[in-house]
């Protein structure tokens, strides 16, 4: 720990500290370290706050209400300040304080004056040279804890929504596409000499030996995850058990990716998505390499036969899996727009992503997910075509013009998806199925499409019909709280104790 007079590093501040300002800037001047820092340097020079008024003629009285932060001084009295103190007005309103205390009375001042202090109707702490510096650690470790505390219950499902759909408008931005994880990924590839074909899981096992990380598969993993990392001894847990709806070698990838990019405890929701998306990314950049996976594309946009269930079967991957990464170079590497869904066969879509200007349906925040898909759309078609082996084509005219999509189903525990890839009609000449006559019409969100039954049902049944409704309580229940959302620290913990001491 710091003793009171020790020098801080820049990389210690707190990072809500304003950012250094300039004479030109002084109106904006953070006033709560600007009068730490004028205390400091005063007692530095061994003077009182008499004889710091004597050298300004500004009465002793307003000298203090600046120390503390309750008093924002003009340019004129800043530089009689700066030159009182032996300093330069830009050394005066640094924003880094001089040292260990002065960070923590900021960083308590400024808690005192929030909202959420504010809130509590607590007594206010008279920060002082009296008081003592262990009560300040702890003080300021308190707030820390209620802000932490309070951030992970704001995880309402609504936040996570809008999370959710910003995460969204941040890759449709970027084309899905994120060269950061592309180049993490080939230098994990080249370390282990890997260049072509599907990744097995011996080379799976090379890159976390080179990465520093044994395997280790249990039959007690907490119930809670897909796998659990020991960061102190370098391991990794995994399910003895073969019966998962994800492929187990993108939950030893996505184990990895959050290591090799540098994860930190998510903050928050918006957070903890992010890692999320960037893990899978990365898992998949692994096992379908991006030069190698864009030179199957070109051949195949070439030959005017690119099939989502040829890049499954090229490099042994999910169905999914293959979608979602044609997402990620199609419009960088093809220039193709696309879009994709996961939908359940009630209806609801799971997961989406377009940036072809299809109109999914979405809430007040944004959000896709969760609500309904149309009737019409392939997404929603393909649960009642007989044939599952098969791709089932269709074109869908739109509000927002033609589009044609390719889906399958598939079956996982929690029910019946359909993943469906779709693009624009003028892009389609370059993908097999595209002689379907499959064909259907949206007009959603136009609620006559498909939310309301025909005129002849409605006259018929309303008022003589009463469903019992099958609850979906997941739609009530707020987000699991903890930084992992839905993860049981104390199962987890416990559970690598037990490892540990084996």
């Amino acid at each position: 720990m710091l003793m009171p007079d020790e020098q801080m590093p820049a990389s210690s501040w707190n990072r809500n500290a304003a950012a250094p300002t300039s004479s030109a800037a002084a109106p904006a001047v953070d006033v709560i370290s600007l009068g730490r820092r004028v205390r400091y340097l005063r007692k530095a020079a061994g003077m009182t706050l008499d004889d710091l008024s004597a050298a300004v003629g500004t009465a002793p009285s307003q000298l203090s209400l600046i120390e503390n932060g309750k008093r924002e001084p003009k340019l004129g009295l800043l530089q009689q300040l700066a030159t009182a103190l032996s300093v330069t007005i830009d050394q005066l309103l640094g924003a880094e304080p001089p040292n260990r205390r002065a960070a923590l009375e900021i960083e308590l001042e400024r808690y005192q004056r929030s909202p959420i202090y504010e809130s509590l109707n607590l007594p206010k702490i008279r920060i002082s040279s009296r008081l003592p510096m262990d009560v300040l650690e702890s003080m300021v470790g308190l707030q820390h804890e209620l802000e932490r505390r309070l951030n992970e219950q704001v995880a309402t499902p609504e936040e996570a929504r809008r999370a959710n759909a910003e995460l969204r408008a941040m890759m449709r931005e970027r084309n899905n596409y994120f060269p950061e994880y592309e180049a993490e990924a080939q230098k994990v590839l080249a370390s282990v000499g890997h260049t072509s074909g599907p990744l097995s899981h011996h080379v799976i096992a090379d890159i976390a030996t080179h990465l520093g990380f044994s395997l280790h598969h249990v039959g007690d993993l907490p119930h809670s995850t897909r796998s659990v990392t020991d960061l102190k001894n370098h391991r990794i847990y995994l399910t003895q058990n073969q019966r998962s709806d994800h492929d187990p070698r993108s939950v030893l990838l996505q184990a990895l990716g959050h290591y090799v990019l540098g994860h930190l405890t998510p903050l928050n929701y918006g957070d903890f998505l992010m890692q999320r998306v960037a893990t899978n990314y990365f898992a998949a950049a692994l096992m379908l390499p991006e030069q190698a996976t864009v030179e199957f594309l070109q051949r195949a946009k070439q030959a005017k036969e690119i099939a989502v269930e040829d890049i499954r079967d090229a490099f042994a991957v999910s169905y999914e899996t293959a979608a979602h990464r044609f997402t990620n170079l199609a419009t960088q590497h093809l220039d193709i727009r696309t879009h994709f869904q996961k939908t359940h066969k009630s209806g609801i879509i799971y997961k989406a992503y377009e940036n072809d200007g299809v109109t999914f349906p979405q809430d007040h925040t944004g959000a896709i997910e969760g609500q309904p898909s149309c009737k019409n759309w392939t997404s929603r078609v393909v649960f009642d075509v007989p044939d599952k082996f098969s791709a089932y084509n269709q074109y869908t005219d739109t509000p927002a013009g033609t589009y044609w999509c390719t889906a399958r189903t598939e079956r996982s525990a929690n029910g019946e998806f359909s993943l469906s890839v779709g693009v624009p009609y003028a892009q389609v000449k370059w993908f097999r199925g595209r002689d379907t006559t499959e064909r259907s019409k949206s007009t959603c969100p136009d609620e006559n499409c498909c939310r309301r039954p025909p005129a002849s049902l409605t006259s018929e049944w309303a008022g003589n019909a009463w469903p019992s409704a099958r609850t979906h309580s997941h739609l009530l229940a707020a987000m699991p709280p903890g930084a992992f959302p839905g993860v049981d620290e104390t199962e987890v913990y416990s559970f690598l104790q037990v490892q540990a001491n084996r």
